[in-house]
């Protein structure tokens, strides 16, 4: 739904303000899409045009995580994506011959798709794994289904969905790939803030994705990232997330993101 702003004494809707709204439980698309301000896009037609329109929800829709140290404008879920889908094209010569890059490509801009609907949830959120799972699961399906099923033999909705549950399943090598290219995306974005903020705002804990990259090839560029951090603070005490609880990040937020980053 649009937020509501003032303007004197009148009321009027902010068309550049996208709130996915929280829903009562249990969690269904159906409640989320009933929010939708003015209407949700249309289902079962053969135009793409009503995906076309709930992707706007990707550019709209920010990348939580930085809320939470008052970041309130940060990138879009849409900004992450994309940059992860051009990471792609410096695929380290020694393991590029081993991936499809043109499906690395597609499963970077596609991956978070149905954070349209479900939103982005974090590690600190409380949901449990397997029901963000179960929600982006029901959004892929309504998705892929709903809005592309009828439209050109509903093939581009049918490929959508399986490179997305590729991504999920983390079992092939392309996915494991584009699984380190969202880590290291975010961790780029972390040093970024920091610098920006001229080392006043410490996202340090975000630094424990590092942990979770797993080709030797982007593993190297996690080092360097994190190299890059330790030279940006210097001396001056910060949290080291890569090292959990130990490197200063505090016990909950530990749980929380073992939990959410487990297979």
């Amino acid at each position: 739904m649009s937020s509501i702003v003032g303007s004197g004494s009148k009321e009027s809707l902010d068309p550049g303000v996208v709130i996915t709204s929280k829903v009562s439980e249990p969690w269904s698309v159906e409640k989320v899409l009933a929010t939708i301000h003015p209407e949700a896009p249309a289902e079962g037609t053969s135009s793409p045009i009503p995906f076309f329109h709930i992707l706007e929800r990707l550019k709209t829709g920010k990348r939580e995580g930085w809320r939470r140290f008052g970041i309130t404008r940060g990138e879009s879920i849409s900004d992450h994506m994309y940059r992860m889908s051009l990471m792609t094209f410096l695929c380290p010569p020694s393991l590029a011959p081993r991936l499809d890059l043109n499906k690395c490509m597609k499963m970077c801009l596609i991956h978070d798709m149905a954070e349209s609907i479900v939103g982005d949830i974090t590690p600190v959120d409380g949901v449990p794994k397997p029901e963000k799972s179960r929600r982006e699961a029901e959004t892929m399906d309504y998705i892929s289904k709903n809005l592309l099923g009828k439209v050109y033999g509903g093939l581009a909705g049918q490929e959508i969905r399986a490179i997305w549950q590729e991504y999920e399943d983390s079992k092939t090598i392309d996915s494991l790939f584009v699984h380190d290219i969202d880590k290291m995306e975010l961790l780029l974005q972390m040093v970024e803030y920091e610098k920006r903020a001229d080392k006043r705002l410490d996202l340090g804990e975000f630094a424990y994705v590092a942990t979770k990259v797993v080709l030797p090839e982007t593993q190297e560029w996690a080092k360097d990232i994190l190299k890059e951090r330790d030279e940006l603070w210097g001396l001056k005490s910060h949290v080291h997330g890569e090292a959990g609880v130990n490197g200063g990040v505090k016990e909950a937020t530990s749980k929380g993101q073992d939990e959410y980053y487990s297979k």
